[in-house]
């Protein structure tokens, strides 16, 4: 079958990967400093290093759990020797962190009983027990949402999420459990997941605005305009309407307007940082055929989101836990889901750790790419990066949740000791993600999740 062409026919999608990162024009980056770097110390503490650069923080899920025994690496802290599964990150061994010991207890069946999958999703980030109902939909702040919360008014965007699922169902997935559990990782509240987009066309456009490069900029000032000017119109339609409601209404209306003023802010905020940052790339034409390319494009928008500050934080889905989809692009026809149940059967788990090697080449890819281009401090993207690499399944034959498979790529700035194999024990993964926070600038967050403290020393 033909692969379905996203980009311009002039362009071919190598030429247009290559260049996305490296076409930016310089100012983007320096109008996210206040003036230099030396004035950017006193924002050292609000996701920044100590040379002033941005400080960037990712979350990057892949589905299904891994294969233990060709995930774990072999040897002692530093002289680790990486299995089948993690050797595409062997150049970059210096820049990444093996965690193992990581638990999410809260996933766990406990009394829910079936339903692995969808908790593997929506607890990997949030570490609380979700509620299970179709309906009745209840999880928790996600650690992404807790940071963008604090620092998320430093850039144009919050958070940016994305996903390389081509399609979502609605209702009833995993045993009972809403599928918006099975196809989120990041929660803004309990009630309100932030649904990622998995058009990287949307997703450009959302970043930079519409049309061809040296159009984007006056037509994303033109969209922001149209939207002040529907804010104002629904906030007068609202004030006339609040002396005919009762309490119950009215109560009602404030959440909803409480809504409408987070708009607003972004909106002011877009303002105060300036006009739209324009790269001088194409803009992709939609989803691509091949799942592969799918999750290659969409790692550019994340990077390209990073290298023009537009955003600090990001999550991206690879694909939901519990996808069955084939990966025919390494030869292997049956659904992944499928084969995780392998039954001790050698066939089916080496084609499941082909597939968890495949998920583990993209992500070094992406890790590569960030180690490639300058920074502001003359640094890489890499080094002035923590991202997380993990699944919410371990041992995706017997669901299990224990021992996770992460890792914690990128220096922070300098504040990481990567090229480790660190075993943590038996505790909660929130202690991981609470020390992220900490090194994020975030205040006043004393515990998260289900952590039972911070993770010294990453």
């Amino acid at each position: 079958m033909t692969r379905t062409s996203f980009l311009k026919p002039e362009l071919s999608r190598r030429h247009f990967l290559k260049g996305i990162g490296a076409c930016v024009a310089l100012p983007a980056f320096q109008s996210m400093l206040p003036g230099n770097l030396m004035a950017a110390e006193s924002l050292r503490n609000a996701a920044t290093t100590s040379t002033g650069a941005p400080l960037r923080t990712a979350f990057v899920y892949f589905p299904n759990g891994a294969i233990p025994a060709n995930w774990w690496p072999e040897g002692g802290i530093k002289d680790f020797a990486f299995k089948e599964t993690l050797k595409p990150l062997e150049a970059l061994r210096n820049s990444v962190q093996v965690m193992g010991g990581l638990d999410h207890q809260n996933a766990t069946a406990g009394p829910d009983g079936a339903g692995d999958h969808a908790r593997g999703n929506s607890v990997f980030l949030t570490g609380v027990r979700l509620n299970k109902s179709a309906t009745d939909i209840r999880a928790g702040i996600s650690i992404d949402q807790a940071i963008a919360k604090e620092v998320g008014h430093l850039t144009r965007f919050p958070s940016l999420e994305l996903s390389c699922d081509r399609d979502r169902r609605s209702g009833t997935c995993d045993s009972g459990y809403s599928c918006a559990y099975q196809y989120n990782v990041s929660w803004k509240s309990p009630t309100n997941p932030m649904t990622p987009e998995s058009d990287p066309r949307k997703v450009f456009e959302r970043l930079f605005g519409e049309g061809v490069h040296g159009e984007r900029t006056a037509n994303a000032q033109r969209r922001m305009m149209d939207r002040r000017s529907i804010l104002d119109l629904v906030m007068e339609d609202a004030r006339r309407m609040q002396n005919r409601l009762d309490l119950h209404d009215k109560d009602k209306l404030d959440q909803y307007l409480t809504g409408i003023r987070e708009v607003e802010a972004r909106i002011q905020g877009m303002e105060r940082l300036g006009p739209n940052v324009d790269p001088n790339v194409p803009t992709p034409e939609g989803i691509p055929f091949s799942h592969g390319e799918h999750i290659e494009i969409m790692y550019e928008m994340m990077l390209l989101a990073f290298q023009t500050d537009s955003t600090r934080i990001a999550t991206m889905i690879m694909a939901h836990d519990g996808d069955n989809q084939s990966h025919e692009e390494i030869g292997i026809t049956e659904g992944h889901h499928e084969l995780t149940h392998h039954k001790n059967n050698p066939d089916r788990i080496e084609k499941v750790a082909r597939i968890d090697q495949w998920y583990v080449q993209q992500f070094a890819s992406f890790l590569s790419r960030l180690n490639e281009v300058e920074d502001v401090d003359g640094s890489s993207l890499l080094h002035n990066s923590m991202i997380v690499y993990g699944s919410g399944n371990a041992d995706g034959n017997r669901h299990t949740h224990h021992n996770l498979p992460i890792l914690l790529a990128g220096h922070g700035g300098g504040e990481l000791n990567p090229g480790r194999f660190r075993q943590n024990g038996s505790i909660p993964t929130s202690n991981l993600f609470l020390s992220l926070a900490d090194k994020m600038g975030v205040q006043n967050l004393p515990h998260f999740g289900d952590s039972t403290g911070r993770l010294a020393n990453i």
